[in-house]
């Protein structure tokens, strides 16, 4: 990728990855590529923010390369030790040994145990240090667990910047660098789908700390994050968002999750739909097996309920059906209903899995189950669209 200039003397020296499809391992789908964002700042003194991820350091090295003057590089800010962004720390290190690695405690921790780092000259800094390189402030604020318990925040006054690491992030490979050169509608899809996935069990703790950067009384014209585009024109879209996923605010609509076998739960699935439509409530519908999970989190995030239907098969829901709901509970959305349906042959046991899925989630059950033996016939479809008005209801509160 080429420089940019985010601000007079900040530049963007960070690579593109326009072919990763799948990040964490094979835990988050990247559809469309994302970015590994570093900052060069010069001045008296030049600071490096972040690094990229191993495979993208010669590109990284040719990028601080084309800085008209740089010479050196003093300080290497580390918001966060995860390796998509420390993992070109060495090598910048071995080209600047001369550099002192700015970070948190914990973030040293966790340096010295991925890399070799005999020789290195720290500086440990916590909230409400900063560091002077001349004409520009490095203000420095600990948000632990957004989403690692070494992440923190960069703040630069004089340029009313924050260089906000992984938070504000989307994993959207570009172009161009800025919100105002690309469709927002691609932005904030992605940026939903990040927080759903990554940050939503952390949601009590992002919104505490928002409060704690908004009573800083922060003048923040510019969000510059380390994965997809910087927030120059439109910073408020990406804060309003936050803090209202943060807060658990959701649309009232269904998220209708489903799987079938002979096709008797997704007869009741269309069914309960209608159901839901009647009470003048909007759904969202994937069946488990033909769908991206991260995908349907994203949707997750804005919908108040979460209905679950699957079939029984060994006494227990359908396979992706399960995988989906143990996403569920480990990313514990706060403030939702939830509901379960299902058909069986013989004997069951779909429905009271998913059931127990949802409680250990944290989903509060909003009304009774409903299950069908075999086959649902027109009087039990009629139930089933009467469950889904029932439920519908329930979601307009």
């Amino acid at each position: 990728m080429a420089i940019y200039r985010v601000v007079p003397d900040i530049w963007s020296v960070g690579a593109v990855d326009w072919d990763i499809r799948s990040f964490h391992g094979p835990s988050y789908s990247t559809h469309r590529g994302t970015t590994y964002n570093a900052y060069i700042i010069k001045d008296d003194k030049t600071a490096l923010v972040d690094t990229v991820h191993l495979p993208f350091a010669a590109e990284l090295i040719a990028n601080l390369k084309q800085i008209d003057g740089l010479t050196a590089i003093d300080y290497v800010i580390v918001n966060h030790i995860e390796p998509d962004h420390s993992g070109a720390l060495p090598e910048i290190m071995n080209i600047y040994p001369q550099a002192t690695v700015v970070c948190t405690a914990k973030a040293r921790e966790g340096l010295v145990r991925y890399f070799d780092t005999d020789g290195w000259t720290w500086k440990i800094v916590k909230t409400g240090d900063s560091l002077e390189l001349g004409h520009h402030t490095l203000r420095f604020i600990e948000t632990p667990m957004m989403h690692w318990p070494d992440n923190m925040i960069t703040y630069i006054p004089q340029k009313q910047l924050l260089l906000s690491n992984d938070a504000f992030g989307q994993h959207l490979a570009w172009s161009h660098p800025f919100d105002d050169q690309n469709p927002m509608e691609d932005i904030m899809a992605e940026a939903q789908k990040y927080y759903a996935n990554i940050l939503t069990p952390f949601s009590k703790i992002v919104a505490n700390k928002l409060k704690d950067i908004l009573a800083m009384n922060l003048d923040i014209k510019i969000i510059a994050p380390s994965h997809g585009i910087i927030w120059r024109s439109h910073p408020e879209k990406i804060l309003e968002a936050y803090s209202r996923w943060a807060n658990a605010e959701a649309d009232p609509k269904a998220l209708v999750v489903y799987d079938t076998m002979w096709g008797s739960t997704e007869k009741m699935t269309r069914a309960i739909l209608e159901g839901i439509a009647r009470a003048g409530v909007s759904a969202v519908l994937f069946k488990a097996s033909a769908s991206d999970s991260n995908d349907i989190m994203a949707q997750l995030l804005e919908a108040k309920a979460i209905v679950v239907g699957s079939s029984t098969i060994n006494n227990d829901m359908l396979v992706p059906v399960a995988a989906f709901l143990e996403e569920v509970k480990g990313l514990k959305p706060a403030g939702k209903l939830g509901a379960a349906f299902g058909s069986y042959g013989w004997r069951g046991g779909a429905v009271e899995s998913i059931e127990k899925q949802l409680a250990e989630g944290k989903v509060e059950l909003a009304l009774d189950s409903l299950k069908v033996q075999w086959a649902p016939d027109e009087e039990f479809l009629g139930k089933c669209r009467d469950w889904g008005f029932a439920l519908g209801t329930k979601i307009k509160g």
